[in-house]
């Protein structure tokens, strides 16, 4: 019997590469397929056609803020607790919008007294509704104004005592600003851009106010429904990015409530009835 050879084979690795071991390198390069890097792209905002041209259009929009909701989230368990608050309040807030524009139900068809909103969109401590107000009566958009406040109501009186029963400290005041104006849309309408959305967003958060609307596209002396027109009356006040001497429309009863301080950034007119 011959003798037997050992044979040892080397692999010799291509200068200038690197062989992949599933491994992430300990520089703390992290190695990806290029195809996945280019993923990250324009289609992650879910904007559709963002090449077409921009539609103008008329919008009434809310924007709603959940005072608090970054404390919320900052608590003990909030991964347990964010999911069930949010569930339950995307919930009830869809159903209380279509409740409240339901003017009768007829089984399996309702009659609404003013359309569904074409978008809403949620912005982390709360959400956008926009309405095509293109074919809006001026009454619809001052019972939509009315209608809006009652939501953020129903909020402190209905959801904030259920909710608060299942999570921890829940946030406690939903916050609306309302505004009318021009929007233009992105996508062949899957994303809106404008003053109306802008100024909206400013109303939510001014003072310590957890409702307001402009007198400007809101004729609430003619056409505000009586049961809502006496919950507010107008003031005087500085937006930024609008303006210095803006006529808004708060709650009344809330107004009143506010300390002197608060007070001072707002100016009073003698009479609803002085408003042109």
């Amino acid at each position: 019997m011959g003798k037997v050879r050992r044979v040892i084979v080397r692999r010799v690795r291509p200068a200038g590469t690197k062989a992949w071991s599933g491994i992430e390198p300990t520089n703390g390069l992290r190695l990806l397929d290029n195809n996945t890097i280019n993923q990250f792209n324009p289609t992650m905002l879910d904007l559709g056609d963002i090449s077409a041209p921009c539609q103008e259009k008329e919008a009434v929009t809310a924007v709603f803020d959940l005072t608090g909701f970054t404390t919320f989230c900052n608590q003990v368990d909030s991964y347990l607790a964010i999911p069930r608050f949010l569930n339950d309040f995307l919930e009830w807030f869809f159903s209380d919008i279509r409740r409240k524009i339901t003017e009768k139900d007829l089984g399996d068809r309702s009659a609404l007294w003013t359309g569904l909103p074409v978008m809403v969109k949620f912005m982390g401590d709360g959400l956008m509704v926009l309405w095509d107000a293109r074919k809006m009566s001026e009454e619809q958009i001052c019972r939509l104004a009315g209608t809006l406040y009652t939501i953020c109501q129903d909020y402190r009186t209905d959801f904030y005592p259920q909710i608060s029963a299942a999570v921890n400290k829940p946030p406690s005041v939903l916050r609306c600003g309302v505004a009318r104006g021009k929007v233009f849309s992105i996508g062949n309408d899957r994303e809106y851009v404008g003053h109306s959305i802008n100024n909206a967003s400013r109303l939510s958060h001014l003072g310590s106010l957890s409702f307001c609307f402009p007198h400007r596209g809101f004729q609430v002396r003619e056409h505000m429904p009586a049961e809502f027109r006496q919950i507010f009356i107008p003031k005087y006040v500085s937006i930024r990015g609008v303006g210095e001497n803006e006529l808004v429309w708060v709650v009344k009863d809330e107004f009143n409530r506010l300390t002197a301080k608060s007070r001072e950034m707002f100016r009073s007119i003698e009479t609803v009835g002085s408003v042109n």
